[in-house]
């Protein structure tokens, strides 16, 4: 069978929403761009059959940058970072949630290093004093790796970690995933956990009842195979907990870096990586539109070829601004920019209900 016949079998599998095989998806990265981008938008409407975009006003908290596992990737942790070590006092950490509050955000995410000396009653106090000050506060905090870190510091079971961060006030953990295939973290973040250390919090998590999400940092020298090998992980883990809200792909930001030799991903490349996202997670409802890395323009794009949610608009965030990256946004802005793009903004929650539409 020829390639254009094979590629207008593929491309009828896709607009009759067939599950396509990872083989299937490595062949998308030489389809035409407008051709792929219309092919995801048809996938996003069987996945999601409205023109509303969603959005959150939420904060990220780095509360500290020390880390033990100084990826290569990383410019924020403290080894890489001009500024030194630093870790946030409580009171620090709740001024920064009641600025949240005071402009109607609704959910915080509090991320930090694998810090060397925190165990699990360091995140336990943590936790149950955001609560107590800010009940209403959704938090969406910490990391698989920091779970697993947390684990190992205290000589506990991931699940007691979970079940006990749960009970303490956690709502949910974003499912920071860079790139699930071993021989690329070997190379950039070996002191990280595994793949299959992500994957076995992302099981734990579904035991008690928590949700997720899961990202692709891509651009590290990985092949479009591990791309796609990357994807097929966590198509698998949602076949089988349907615990992932959303996904969510940024391109590696070389800069500040050990790896700041590597050719920084291309706009096109971005938008190629959600339109194949798209296709490939046909089980995953809603993908965001990384505007944090890849700009508002970008993020707009985007959002015409199978992206549906413009994730925060974070009112603080350090580990991408390290890099060098600064993008600024404000709820005017994301509603002019998903206007412009013809779909219709809506202020969500973190559990994707709707607040307000404009």
């Amino acid at each position: 069978m020829n390639h254009s016949s094979n590629q207008e079998n593929l491309k009828n599998k896709i607009y009759n929403g067939v599950r396509i095989s990872p083989l299937e998806a490595s062949s998308l990265f030489s389809w035409d761009l407008i051709e792929l981008g219309a092919a995801a938008d048809a996938r996003r409407i069987m996945a999601f059959p409205s023109e509303q975009v969603g959005f959150i006003i939420d904060r990220i908290i780095n509360y500290t940058n020390i880390c033990d596992a100084a990826c290569d990737f990383c410019a924020y942790h403290a080894g890489a970072n001009p500024a030194g070590p630093y870790e946030l006092s409580i009171d620090e950490i709740l001024a920064k949630i009641q600025e949240l509050v005071s402009v109607g955000g609704t959910q915080v995410m509090l991320q930090g290093g694998l810090h060397p000396h925190y165990t699990l009653d360091t995140y336990v106090n943590m936790v149950k004093t955001v609560k107590r000050n800010f009940p209403q506060i959704y938090l969406h905090s910490f990391s698989p790796s920091e779970i697993v870190h947390i684990s190992r510091k205290s000589l506990v079971s991931i699940d007691e970690v979970i079940s006990t961060l749960k009970s303490a006030g956690l709502d949910s953990v974003p499912g920071a995933s860079d790139l699930l295939v071993d021989r690329i973290r070997s190379k950039v973040s070996p002191r990280k956990i595994a793949k299959q250390d992500w994957v076995g919090v992302m099981f734990a998590l579904h035991r008690h009842g928590m949700k997720s999400s899961a990202t692709m940092t891509y651009g590290m020298g990985e092949t479009c195979e591990e791309r796609i090998e990357h994807l097929n992980v966590i198509r698998d883990i949602q076949d089988k907990t349907g615990i992932l809200r959303a996904f969510i792909p940024w391109s590696f930001s070389p800069a500040n870096t050990k790896l700041k030799d590597i050719q920084p991903a291309t706009g096109v490349d971005y938008l190629r990586i959600v339109a194949i996202s798209r296709i490939f997670l046909d089980n995953v409802t809603f993908i965001q539109a990384g505007w944090l890395t890849e700009g508002l323009k970008l993020a707009q794009i985007a959002l015409t070829m199978g992206a549906n949610d413009m994730g925060g608009v974070l009112m603080e965030e350090k580990v991408v601004k390290a890099t060098g990256i600064e993008t600024k946004s404000g709820i005017s802005e994301f509603i002019d920019i998903i206007k412009n793009s013809g779909k219709i903004p809506v202020l969500r929650d973190s559990e994707y209900n709707k607040i307000r539409i404009y």
